[in-house]
């Protein structure tokens, strides 16, 4: 059952999500060779805990960590270790963190120092489709026309679209109805309504959409140990069109980034 949300829950939900993305942001900064996911995850637990929020993956389903921390050919879940980034490696970041009794959720996948052109273009496409799924989230759409614009889109690039792994609705749970799959037909699957709240989230590969679920339950990768990447975002229908709670505003600040890829889906201007 879909759980709609007041304009007033929206709100509350966009603090939440904020609270995720000011974490990415904090950790923009600190994504260089050398450093462990680890560490990463301790800073993010304790910038959280300051933002009087919680952490949402802390726990949940017994996940012991703040951050789900996916280097190259993972796809998502991975755990953090003691295993320092290097040069040229790709991580994803997927945070979660409750606030006012809402979760924020979602994710960017970062370059380590400099990496290779095929590498790159794989995180820019997999972004990209992030916000082609974004703008079919609207009234009157359904959830097969948000999956086949990303399907359409990544495929048309030759990448692989996992498929076991999918969106969500969120809201007082992490996840809640719908499923949200980056694959699907045009016109099939639950109608949007005002007032959802989902995370987008395509799991784009270089090669095979294919994957491999590992021994320890949680952490998946690429079949063919090709790189993966994962951008999320949390998106609300306000007055029937996509709005956009989370930001990548503060990772674009750290990294001297300008990008005006998110003023579509705002419709007041987001204040840093």
């Amino acid at each position: 059952m879909i759980i709609v949300k007041t304009k007033e829950e929206i709100e509350l939900m966009r603090e939440s999500a904020l609270v995720v993305s000011k974490t990415l942001g904090m950790l923009a900064k600190e994504v260089k060779p050398g450093i462990t996911t680890l560490q990463l995850d301790k800073m993010a637990e304790e910038y959280i805990r300051e933002q009087d929020a919680i952490p949402g993956f802390l726990g949940l389903y017994n996940f012991p960590n703040t951050l789900c921390m996916s280097p190259n050919s993972q796809v998502v879940h991975g755990f953090p270790t003691n295993d320092p980034l290097k040069e040229g490696d790709i991580i994803s970041i997927d945070c979660g963190a409750i606030k006012n009794g809402f979760y924020g959720d979602h994710a960017y996948t970062f370059p380590v120092g400099e990496i290779d052109s095929e590498t790159q273009k794989l995180l820019d496409v997999t972004k990209e489709s992030l916000y082609v799924g974004i703008r079919e989230f609207k009234i009157g759409n359904r959830v097969g026309d948000v999956g086949y614009a990303i399907q359409n889109y990544c495929e048309a690039h030759g990448y692989g679209v996992v498929r076991e792994l999918v969106g969500h609705g969120i809201g007082r749970k992490m996840h809640e109805d719908p499923e949200m799959p980056n694959y699907g037909k045009r016109g099939r699957g639950k109608k949007f309504i005002e007032g959802m709240v989902v995370a987008i989230e395509p799991m784009i590969n270089m090669g095979t959409h294919r994957i491999k679920q590992h021994r320890d339950g949680w952490t998946i990768t690429t079949l063919d140990n090709k790189p993966s990447a994962h951008f999320e975002h949390d998106v609300a229908i306000v007055d029937g069109k996509p709005e956009l709670l989370s930001t990548f505003a503060y990772i674009y600040e750290a990294l001297g980034i300008e990008s005006n890829e998110e003023d579509e889906f705002r419709q007041k201007a987001l204040v840093l």
